[in-house]
This record gives structure tokens, sequence and C-alpha cells, in this order.
């Protein structure tokens, strides 16, 4: 009888370890608390769905893939970590989430300062890390995006899938975008100083020379700004 019910206790421990352990760290985000950073398997992106008949600049640094994501066609890289299980970790950071930037009213993102970054593999099988500003470059004149350009934990907004009852949803994880350059949407977890009038003339591509094949795993470091 001792024998059962200490065989029971050792499952209960076990599958309360298991739980926990899935708790901390969802599939594809790791959290580390030392360096402020939460890291998040990414893979680069393709430039051109077949779907669609041109390539379009970029305006986000990450979203779900094709077709799940509706940036997909304009993205830096893609992950499959839940937009909201990284506003979790981030939070789990000590972070609270600001806002989204007000298109009509011209306000800006709020929210703590966020360092991006992609660790990337070299050839040797060491690893680079780039700051992601220096891998969007503007179409007109090569020049990288350079370190002026901030990006702002603001949270998604949450929309009601049914109109008719009270219930919502964290939108961010509808569209599947994660980073957002331009506040071309506000269903994203991160948005950037950029706005709208900036968009019309700043136009983005990566930067071929440093990122990798399409495909490619890579890392996306989102870093708390000391």
């Amino acid at each position: 009888m001792k024998r059962i019910a200490l065989f029971c206790l050792l499952c209960v421990l076990c599958d309360s370890v298991v739980q926990s352990a899935f708790a901390a760290e969802p599939a594809g985000i790791t959290v580390d608390k030392e360096k402020k950073a939460v890291i998040v398997d990414a893979k680069v992106a393709p430039r051109k769905l077949a779907n669609l008949d041109q390539i379009y600049p970029i305006e986000v640094v990450a979203c779900f893939g094709a077709p799940k994501g509706e940036k997909a066609h304009e993205t830096l890289v893609t992950i499959e970590a839940t937009p909201s299980e990284v506003h979790k970790a981030l939070e789990g950071l000590g972070l609270k989430a600001g806002k989204p930037a007000d298109v009509q009213n011209e306000k800006p993102a709020e929210g703590p300062e966020l360092a991006l970054f992609l660790e990337i593999p070299r050839e040797d099988g060491s690893k680079r890390k780039v700051p992601v500003s220096q891998l969007l470059l503007d179409i007109k004149t090569g020049k990288p995006l350079g370190k002026a350009v901030k990006f702002h934990f603001t949270g998604s907004e949450l929309v009601k899938p049914d109109p008719n009852k009270a219930e919502t949803q964290y939108a961010a994880d509808a569209s599947g975008t994660l980073i957002a350059i331009f506040p071309v949407t506000a269903k994203t977890v991160l948005q950037s100083t950029l706005s709208m009038k900036d968009e019309k003339f700043v136009k983005l591509e990566r930067d071929k020379k440093i990122l990798p094949n399409e495909g490619t795993p890579v890392k996306l470091i989102i870093e708390v700004v000391k």
C-alpha cells in the first residue's frame, strides 16, 4: 500500500515539474533574466510569396509565416511563438506594456524601450549578433535604418472575435505580428518610433550580404535597454 502511495506521489510530482517547465518557457521562447532578454526562435523569411505577383518592402521585423501571418509578405523573419507568450515573457522581466501608436492623433508608440538583434550562424559554426537596424536597408540610399529608430513594448490591442459577446482576444495572436516597424497595425507587441508619414518615404529591404539564405534558423533577441 505504501509503495502504491509513493508511486502516485512521484507521478504527481513529475507531472507538476513538467507542467512548470512548459509554463516557464513556451515553445520557441527562451528567457534570460540575467541578461534581461527574451530570445525567440525564428527563420529568415521568404521575400516573394507564391500567391503574390511582387515583392513588398519590409514593414515588420517578425510575424507568423504564410498563410497565418497577415504581414508574412513584408517581414524580415518568421516565427512560430505566439505573440502573447512573448508579451508574458517581457512582463516576466519586470516590464509593463505601454500603448500602440495613435495614428489618427499622431501620438507615437509608448512603452519600455527594447533593443533588437538577430543571432546569425556563420559558416564555421560560430554565431554573430547583429542589430536589426543594421539589417534593414533603405531601398533608395542603401543605408541601414540606424540607431535613431527605437522600438517599444507597446502590447497589442484587444479585439472582439464575436461582436455580440464580451470576450476579447489578444489581437497580435490573430494577426501573427510580433514587431512592427511602422504603425500600420496595432495588432503587434512592439512598435518603432517611426510614423505613418515615414512609411510613405522609407522603403526597406534586408541586407543580403549579412543575412543567410531564406529559411535559415536564427535567433531573434529582444533586450531591455539599460
